[in-house]
């Protein structure tokens, strides 16, 4: 229930911040929590993948593009005065989905199973390896964009 809360916070911390850079380390918390509920489920494997790979990881890269692109960071730079639409659209697509969940799974319990990690890397490589590709080689292009944004900006 705690692990709950603080990811929740987080979240909703991440998405309410008027700064960015306190806007990623809110999504080190939420992220972090995501992590500890997978040690809550037993399947520590996953969990450290989660905490190495999104906290660290992306989390860094989305850190060190921030810097590098000298991006303007604060409420002025962002702010466009629609948070309340924003906050309705929000509400409307998370009763959706409470409902669409509540109607295709009704009365339904989920039950942890006990796997190991070869079965865990089967499951995650056999049919997402295309899309687990794909996600890095977008990063990896987002920040050699950010490198030669942050270059020609210094030259200039």
């Amino acid at each position: 229930m705690v692990v709950a809360a603080v990811g929740t916070v987080g979240a909703f911390r991440l998405v309410t911040s008027k700064n960015v850079v306190h806007a990623a380390l809110y999504l080190v918390v939420a992220l972090g929590m995501v992590g500890a509920v997978y040690l809550l489920l037993a399947a520590e494997f996953v969990a450290w993948v989660q905490i190495l790979i999104y906290v660290g990881a992306i989390v860094v890269l989305l850190l060190f593009s921030l810097m590098l692109t000298k991006a303007p960071i604060g409420r002025e730079a962002l702010d466009n005065q629609q948070r309340g639409v924003a906050a309705l659209v929000a509400l409307a697509v998370f009763a959706g989905l409470l409902l669409l969940i509540r109607d295709t799974f009704p009365d339904q319990r989920i039950e942890v199973q006990a796997t190991n990690t070869a079965d865990i890397g089967n499951s995650l490589f056999r049919g997402f390896v295309l899309p687990f590709e794909v996600v890095s080689i977008l990063l990896l292009a987002a920040l050699v964009g950010a490198v030669v944004i942050a270059r020609r900006d210094g030259s200039e």
